[in-house]
């Protein structure tokens, strides 16, 4: 007889561990969840290899207000990680985003600046003159304007993150298990088991797929849909600067190229001119001489004195509808639930996600924020949300 679980989620990186913490800290919730993840090192999720920033400069309300939730659950998630009083170490850096603009995309940084400011946000538009006055070796004479995170935005440990998610998760009674999902079965419009790659069969009430770039679009094939998701590489390289920039924040030039303080040094990254689907993890060096370094040089002068150092390269999962998340119920079925297409900000969304998820299963509907904006009938519609602020 198969095993069974009230819940059996596949992918245990951040979303799928925040997504099983929140069920398991839901006092509407006592059943059993099971997280599938094919490898609990995490040495190749894009929980552990992204730069692990958040940020409120969002162009529509819905990342906004995911990304607000999910800085106030960094900030309080040493108290609700903790795990018999052994505290993570998120090592949240409220440093802020630093967008700049030419003269034009000016008018779409203020109006992406008022939306921001009705939503809550704490983001300050300033001149190129107060952009100087704030952070003077930032070069100014192509810029027309700037909008800098005064709080609420900056970057944090994801690995330690997701480490923590599981952690508490496991504590509140959730079972992870290191394998990969090979099938599933259906009985009309529900998936009543799940089989694993070590030939294991596992029933399950519900079942969500929080794969990732490595699997969530062959999990929902499995499931009879299709999602427009694909793996996207980035490269992000490290390096040291002789010249001190006090208080650089994480800055993204209107090159496309950012940067941001890590440790004593620095990591910067940009989007390749060729960007194929991608299942490598080779870093590609050419970009830093060809485009980071000559980019972040021209905007700040001191880096044409960087010393480069080592780099790494991650994917994520690039939705090529939006843009944006995928996240709600399966088209066609009635116990199973997607959360895919994050287009590299799944780790700051992964609070409110796993949050919103949870709630979906245990009582039927969204409570403390409405996802419905990212739900899958949105694509077959042909309905995008329309984001400028893609990095």
């Amino acid at each position: 007889m198969a095993e069974r679980y009230d819940v059996v989620i596949a992918g245990g990186a951040a979303m799928g561990s925040s997504l099983a913490y929140h069920l398991a800290a839901d006092s509407g919730f006592s059943g059993r969840v099971l997280v599938i993840e094919k490898d609990l090192t995490y040495a190749k999720a894009a929980s552990a290899l992204s730069a692990s920033s958040i940020r409120q400069q969002f162009s529509t309300a819905i990342n906004i207000r995911v990304s607000l939730h999910g800085i106030d659950f960094l900030r309080r998630g040493r108290e609700l990680l903790a795990v018999d009083g052994d505290v993570p170490d998120i090592a949240v850096r409220e440093k802020g985003y630093l967008y700049l603009a030419t003269a034009a995309g000016a008018g779409i940084l203020a109006q992406n600046h008022a939306l921001q400011i009705a939503e809550g946000a704490d983001v300050v538009l300033m001149t190129p003159a107060e952009l100087s006055a704030r952070f003077p070796y930032v070069a100014t004479d192509d810029l027309a304007a700037a909008s800098w995170g005064a709080s609420g935005e900056g970057w944090f440990d994801g690995y330690g993150l997701t480490q923590a998610f599981r952690r508490k998760a496991r504590s509140l009674g959730v079972a992870y298990r290191e394998a990969a999902v090979a099938g599933l079965a259906r009985e009309g419009r529900r998936v009543v088991s799940v089989t694993l790659d070590d030939g294991a069969v596992v029933a399950c009430g519900a079942f969500v797929n929080c794969a990732g770039a490595s699997g969530a679009r062959t999990i929902a094939r499995l499931c009879g849909f299709d999602i427009p998701v694909e793996s996207r590489k980035r490269s992000v390289f490290q390096f040291s600067c002789p010249t001190p920039l006090p208080d650089l924040p994480l800055m993204i030039d209107v090159s496309g190229v950012w940067v941001r303080p890590e440790g004593e040094g620095y990591i910067g990254a940009g989007v390749p001119e060729h960007d194929p689907h991608c299942e490598d993890f080779d870093v590609d060096w050419a970009q830093f001489e060809e485009q980071v370094w000559p980019a972040l040089a021209r905007r700040i002068p001191a880096f044409e004195q960087i010393r480069p150092g080592r780099a790494w390269a991650g994917h994520y999962d690039l939705n090529l509808f939006d843009h944006n998340a995928i996240v709600g119920p399966m088209p066609g079925l009635d116990n199973a639930y997607l959360a895919a297409g994050f287009s590299g900000h799944g780790i700051q969304q992964a609070p409110a996600i796993g949050r919103g998820l949870a709630e979906l299963i245990v009582h039927g509907g969204y409570r403390a924020l409405d996802l419905s904006d990212f739900a899958f009938d949105r694509i077959a519609a042909g309905r995008p949300i329309l984001e400028r602020n893609v990095i």
